[in-house]
């Protein structure tokens, strides 16, 4: 079954071409189609293109199908074209000729769009939380372990005194501007395109405004043309905001898995985390931070993928669109088993309380001499001199207390403003709003 059949058949490898994995994705969409049909026909309904008994009728069996998918069990049929046909054949074989009045006012262009506003919408929610969580393993072992020195490098040499409390930290208040970013996105896709149907609006009165606040959108994409021209767009605004979550991930990754190699042992991974080798009997790798490094630097490509399948097209629906879902609807799973994996491991992670001990660090205490020089008077470029020639004469003697006080040092981390930080920009989401309209919806329709 296909919308838009006529009266010749099509070609089997054409159509499967065309259809492409349409079918296996769609099942990504399934709820918010279900969803968004709902809110349609209640709007149908109030413009006269329903009755009271039509609309009853379509919303107990869509709430049926919707329970269907929750349970696992909704599938589409082999030779149905996608998500949208499956639908309304369903409520067509229970509901005869009333099922094929869902469409009135919509086009599959808006269809899609909308379900994947309320999808994306659905899954920046999840990855808002999984951030969320990650931050606060990140905070409670800042805190935890904010006495502990360790070494801080550049150029990957050994440079001044930094701490656990900073290495945590740092990677929760870059999740901080990550979850910003996410937020935007976020507002961006709370935005209603039903209604827009093909892109050039409708001659039935549609009531757009009444959809928007049933399906608990911010607003709707007012203009009709620009609705359509968001397809794309709106996919590739969240893959840049996945990609920042997954870049400082990556870096966490990377870094847990280079302090935790013999040569640095700095921390040490949870066993259940690591793998072994089939001839080194004595190897732990850290395989669950490679694979979740080498998976956030493969979401990171994903904006640019986007870009490069929507970038010459003009305004107006084009099928190049449908490939998009091929690389966007997966990538929210892949991304929140990386936050959750990572999370677990912070949560777990051993830190070695007595790096310091070995001398090979010794040197990084001289710029703390530096300072302690020009507190005592000595101009500072002298005070760098004489400690240089010190250490090229081996008379270097390290004093290993630090006495750092300012706003983000070593002793005064201000976590308790990046954690207000956080929390300020997640009540921004306002995600109780979208919660509590899609219950009505299902429920209370």
């Amino acid at each position: 079954m296909k919308l838009w059949e006529k009266n010749f058949e099509i070609n089997a490898e054409i159509e499967r071409f065309t259809v492409g994995r349409d079918r296996e994705l769609d099942l990504y969409l399934a709820e918010h189609d279900v969803l968004g049909s709902m809110a349609h026909i209640t709007m149908l309904q109030s413009i006269g293109l329903l009755t009271s008994d039509e609309l009853k009728a379509l919303l107990a069996e869509l709430r049926d199908i919707h329970a269907m998918v929750l349970r696992g069990e909704f599938v589409i049929e082999e030779g149905i074209e996608d998500v949208h046909s499956q639908v309304e054949l369903m409520l067509t074989r229970r509901l005869g000729d009333v099922g094929k009045k869902i469409h009135s006012g919509r086009s599959r262009n808006d269809q899609v769009l909308l379900d994947l506003k309320l999808f994306t919408r659905r899954q920046l929610q999840h990855v808002a939380e999984d951030v969320k969580t990650l931050f606060d393993e990140l905070i409670r072992q800042s805190e935890h372990y904010k006495n502990v020195l360790m070494p801080g490098y550049t150029h990957l040499q050994v440079a001044m005194p930094s701490s656990f409390g900073l290495w945590f930290g740092a990677y929760a208040e870059s999740l901080t501007d990550d979850m910003l970013f996410l937020q935007a996105a976020w507002r961006m896709t709370n935005r209603n395109p039903l209604g827009s149907a093909a892109g050039y609006g409708s001659s039935f009165p549609l009531n757009r405004t009444m959809t928007t606040q049933l399906l608990g959108f911010d607003s709707m994409d007012y203009n009709v043309v620009y609705a359509q021209m968001g397809r794309g767009k709106m996919e590739r605004n969240v893959a840049f905001a996945l990609a920042s979550i997954a870049g400082t991930v990556a870096k966490l990754a990377y870094d847990a898995c280079m302090f935790n190699s013999q040569n640095f042992a700095f921390v040490k991974l949870p066993n259940e985390c690591t793998t072994g080798s089939s001839i080194m009997p004595h190897k732990k790798n850290p395989d669950v931070f490679e694979l979740t490094r080498a998976k956030c630097n493969k979401l990171q490509a994903l904006p640019q993928q986007i870009t490069l399948i929507m970038n010459n097209l003009p305004c107006g629906y084009f099928r190049d669109l449908q490939i998009i879902k091929e690389v966007f609807l997966p990538a929210f799973e892949e991304l929140r088993d990386c936050l959750q994996m990572t999370a677990y491991i912070i949560n777990r992670i051993k830190v070695n309380e007595h790096i310091l001990d070995d001398p090979r660090y010794d040197l990084m205490f001289s710029v703390e001499e530096v300072n302690r020089l020009a507190s005592q008077g000595m101009p500072f470029r002298d005070a760098y001199k004489k400690v240089g020639l010190d250490i090229e004469a081996g008379q270097f003697k390290p004093c290993k207390e630090v006495h750092h006080t300012h706003e983000g040092s070593i002793g005064n981390l201000c976590n308790d403003h990046i954690t207000t930080l956080m929390q300020d920009i997640w009540d921004g989401f306002n995600f109780l709003k979208v919660k509590e309209a899609e219950e009505k919806l299902v429920h209370n329709s």
